[in-house]
């Protein structure tokens, strides 16, 4: 294993602690390079129900989706954080690694798992499952605490850092990295990984763990399930196959008992809608005003291709009848004159 000035960081305490304030009360673990797979947790290589792990998850890379460059695969444990190096491991060590992130009896905790999960399909051939996206799970939060989240205000990283509720500390490093990743996007790319690569890519997964149970604590049974579909659904999200995601795991069943009383929560589902070329321009709108305004008619997440693609689509997550109506929505915009 690759040594390191500084090779131990804080992780999050254990969920029966008291709540976390100052970054000094985390315990201190290692931070492990892995190259090769027999580097890993065993545990991990070889998942099985008897044995299941929650993990801190993330990816870095350069303009990291289908088309960019997977370069680190952080993996949060109780007592240590591995930077799978997907440069100097190659596709090999990564292939190692897919039973795991493929599994439902390993979950993985992530903020945000759309790009990742797009990038891992796209460049290894991996369907990432059972994750627990921290995004999703904060808005869940909010609504069941009877805060309505305005469209496209999502808690960014950071922001889940510092609220108190969670973890309640600064990431001011993040901006910093941010700053470089503008003036050099393959910052992920070069080797060896600098001290502040290490520590940047250590700091995006070590608090998810200790995260990931106090958002537990505060989710009732309807939001829980709400919470894996939608994951799920994220995953997929900008994996667009000729399948229908035939090939995916099953999204998770609706509960008995969530069946009863005629109040069960409707089945949810991911439209991928095909824009025709030059009708994008309408479905957004004069500086994003038309977009805006299906948004807020529909309660269903509308997500857009963006700069990393695809740019030909608009794709709806979220309950069916709210997921039609908005498609009806977008059509119709792309058939105003």
């Amino acid at each position: 294993m690759a040594s390191l000035p500084s090779p131990y960081v804080p992780l999050s305490p254990d969920p029966g602690e008291r709540s976390v304030i100052h970054e000094a009360q985390f315990p201190w673990v290692p931070i492990q390079i892995v190259t090769h797979a027999s580097q890993l947790p065993a545990e991990f290589l070889e998942p099985c129900a008897e044995r299941p792990l929650v993990i801190g998850f993330d990816c870095e890379g350069a303009d990291l989706c289908r088309n960019g460059t997977l370069c680190i695969m952080q993996l949060a444990f109780p007592d240590a954080i591995y930077l799978v190096d997907a440069i100097q491991g190659g596709k090999m060590l990564i292939q190692a690694c897919k039973p795991a992130l493929e599994s439902s009896h390993v979950t993985k905790v992530i903020h945000d798992c759309k790009r990742d999960s797009e990038a891992l399909y796209f460049q290894f051939g991996i369907k990432l499952n059972n994750v627990v996206d921290t995004q999703i799970a904060y808005a869940l939060i909010e609504e069941q605490e009877g805060r309505k989240r305005l469209p496209d205000d999502y808690i960014s990283f950071v922001g889940l850092l510092a609220d108190p509720r969670y973890c309640g500390v600064p990431y001011l490093e993040k901006e910093e990295v941010r700053f470089l990743l503008r003036q050099d996007p393959n910052f992920w790319t070069y080797r060896p990984l600098s001290e502040q690569m290490v520590r940047a890519a250590a700091d995006d997964v070590r608090f998810l763990p200790y995260i990931y149970n106090r958002m537990m604590g505060k989710l009732n049974q309807q939001s829980l399930w709400y919470l894996a579909v939608r994951g799920a659904l994220y995953c997929r999200c900008f994996c667009i196959t000729n399948n229908d995601f035939s090939d995916w795991p099953p999204l998770p069943t609706i509960p008995d008992d969530l069946l009863v009383d005629g109040s069960a929560p409707e089945e949810e589902i991911l439209s991928v809608l095909d824009v025709p070329p030059g009708k994008m321009g309408r479905v957004i709108g004069k500086r994003g005003a038309s977009i805006l305004s299906i948004k807020e008619s529909c309660n269903a997440e509308i997500l857009m291709g963006g700069d990393k693609g695809p740019p030909d689509k608009v794709f709806i997550i979220g309950p069916v009848k709210q997921v039609r109506k908005a498609e009806a929505m977008l059509r119709g915009r792309m058939l105003d004159m």
